[in-house]
């Protein structure tokens, strides 16, 4: 059950970096002694918070019929991409908890999931890691004071153990909490109840998720970081994850904030001026054959596209042999939907082998919590090495620091 990654039409030869990898195996494994890969040992060391949220999920069946999110980023992206690969794609028409994620301030978001909601039968998770997420205070200031005196009973946070105003508000209110690990980042806390404790809600099996990634590939999430290197050194620096598979579709989201938060700086770690970082688009196949292929196609040649596949889908759809006697449509007959879109991937990538668009593919053997854990853990640690091949911090984000700090700067002058 290990993904593959199948490098062939990259031309690229990796022996060309190989010091370079090498070092930033020794650095990361010093900065992981260090206390500065606190990631790294989420699969590992989260067995009592596993617990801790599966007798919580106990104490609170039969009180509630939906699971509202209020956070954004890191605090959504992770269980959109658990919820979307591992749950049935219409979960819920037919079952409960019903999952809402208010991920946006819009304020139509929230004022149409509390019109669906019978909010006294919703467990409303506040996630921020900060603990001052300006977008999801404002939420949960909302939303407590609609419960009034249900609030205690309804609202669960996540967010430090230490620092940031909510976990005061929690302390002197007595709100349930779950942390976030000090030295773990909000694009790098699916792995711990920032994820976790909606994917139990949601029926999950979060410890086979964790167990995935604690048996991920470090080797092949290295040569995966190592070819997106050496593309951004050949001045290839947009990256399109197009996967072939529906529940893999929201993985680019997740992937995309990840990468761009992480890697996309102005300085390196030396005090240079670098303005370095990756463009992560997304596109599905096969519907986006239909769409963006023709840019990556006859466009410019300034990309990467990265695949992601599977061996063996849940369910099998069979064309029948309807039309015999037409032979565009007799082809068709017989022939498994997997197949067909299996062959469609093919041909996309081919096609872009033939006019030099390089293309990688990532391929699970089916998709389970196993398997997700894998994935989602190999990204994050191809992420963090590449940081390291680009000799930048991949663990901050002045950028985003400094648009917060711009917003509260706004409301003083209301």
């Amino acid at each position: 059950m290990k993904i593959k990654l199948d490098y062939t039409n990259m031309v690229l030869d990796i022996k060309n970096i190989r010091e370079k990898i090498e070092s930033a195996k020794v650095s990361i494994s010093e900065k992981k002694s260090k206390g500065l890969m606190d990631f790294m040992l989420l699969p590992h060391n989260q067995g009592n918070v596993v617990e801790e949220i599966l007798d919580y999920k106990e104490k609170m069946k039969g009180k509630i019929e939906n699971i509202v999110i209020l956070g954004i980023g890191g605090s959504a992206f992770g269980t959109y991409v658990l919820h979307n690969a591992l749950n049935h794609p219409y979960h819920n028409e037919f079952k409960t908890p019903k999952l809402y994620i208010a991920d946006n301030i819009d304020p139509e978001r929230l004022f149409h999931i509390l019109e669906r909601v019978d909010i006294n039968k919703t467990l409303f998770n506040v996630i921020t890691k900060s603990g001052e997420t300006i977008e999801t205070i404002s939420q949960f200031m909302i939303i407590k004071n609609l419960l009034g005196g249900k609030a205690k009973e309804l609202i669960v946070i996540t967010t430090d153990e230490e620092s940031g105003s909510l976990i005061k508000v929690a302390k002197n209110e007595g709100f349930k909490t779950f942390f976030v690990p000090k030295g773990v980042g909000g694009r790098f806390s699916v792995l711990t109840p920032v994820g976790l404790l909606p994917a139990a809600f949601l029926g999950l099996d979060i410890k086979e998720i964790l167990r995935g990634a604690s048996q991920a590939c470090e080797d092949t999430a290295i040569t995966f970081a190592a070819m997106q290197y050496m593309s951004l050194l050949d001045n290839k620096n947009i990256f399109v994850m197009m996967p072939y598979v529906d529940r893999l579709k929201l993985v680019p989201d997740w992937y995309s904030q990840l990468f761009s938060e992480s890697l996309s700086k102005e300085i390196d770690n030396d005090g240079n001026i670098v303005n370095t970082g990756f463009n992560v688009a997304k596109a599905l196949g096969a519907t986006d054959q239909h769409s963006q292929l023709q840019l990556y196609i006859e466009g410019p040649k300034d990309k990467i596209i990265i695949f992601l596949d599977v061996d063996e889908y849940h369910e099998e759809m069979i064309i029948p042999k309807n039309y015999e006697n037409i032979d565009s449509l007799k082809i068709l007959g017989g022939v498994p939907h997997s197949k067909l879109i299996k062959l469609s991937k093919k041909a996309t990538e081919a096609s872009l082998t033939e006019v030099g668009q390089m293309n990688m593919t990532l391929t699970l053997p089916k998709i389970t919590e196993f398997t997700i854990g894998q994935l989602l853990y190999m990204l994050e640690y191809s992420c963090a090495f590449l940081g390291e091949l680009m000799n930048i911090n991949a663990f901050n984000q002045p950028g985003v620091e400094h648009g917060k700090k711009l917003i509260y700067k706004y409301l003083s002058k209301i």
